[in-house]
């Protein structure tokens, strides 16, 4: 086989880079509907503290995920660069899916899934980068209580968590927030 530009594109993967303080996390940019501000949500009185509230999103009520404090305990700074990411979730309710290859095979197993728009709250959302398939590494550790943990990518910096966002919400959060 040759090996072409577009060889090369079509097996690498655009991944949008965030922070949660001073820890980079990535996800696929093909489940990105948009990057917006932060705006004012309405809060959810009683949801988990890590649920930061709902947003009008065209016409759609968007829940939005504190990432900083689902994944370490405290609230998404107030910076310029923080964000909410809007992403396709899909609801499914077999957590088997997710593998090594998690954005490969829930896709595919969700496709007939409704799909809903998820924000995601983070920092420093500022920058995109291109990875090879192979350059992802199972770390094999699993955090039970953090199921949206994927994979890993080293590259000059250091290290870069990727999250499964399928495995995001727990079952309740997910019923609750995302209706069928």
């Amino acid at each position: 086989m040759t090996i072409t530009k577009s060889n090369l594109l079509s097996e690498s993967m655009l991944m949008l880079l965030f922070y949660i303080k001073n820890d980079r996390y990535a996800l696929e940019s093909q489940r990105v509907v948009e990057v917006v501000p932060k705006v004012v949500l309405k809060t959810l009185h009683h949801a988990p503290d890590y649920i930061a509230g709902v947003f009008n999103y065209r016409n759609r009520l968007v829940p939005v995920i504190d990432l900083c404090r689902l994944i370490q305990g405290t609230p998404c700074r107030p910076l310029f660069s923080s964000r909410i990411i809007l992403v396709n979730y899909q609801s499914h309710n077999d957590n088997s899916l997710t593998g090594s290859r998690y954005h490969t095979q829930t896709q595919e197993a969700n496709a007939s899934q409704p799909s809903h728009i998820l924000g995601l709250m983070a920092e420093r959302v500022t920058d995109i980068f291109r990875k090879q398939e192979t350059e992802f590494f199972v770390t094999g550790i699993k955090v039970n209580t953090a199921p949206y943990l994927g994979e890993m990518i080293n590259d000059a910096q250091g290290m870069i968590q990727c999250l499964q966002l399928d495995n995001i919400l727990p079952e309740r959060e997910r019923t609750l927030l995302l209706p069928q």
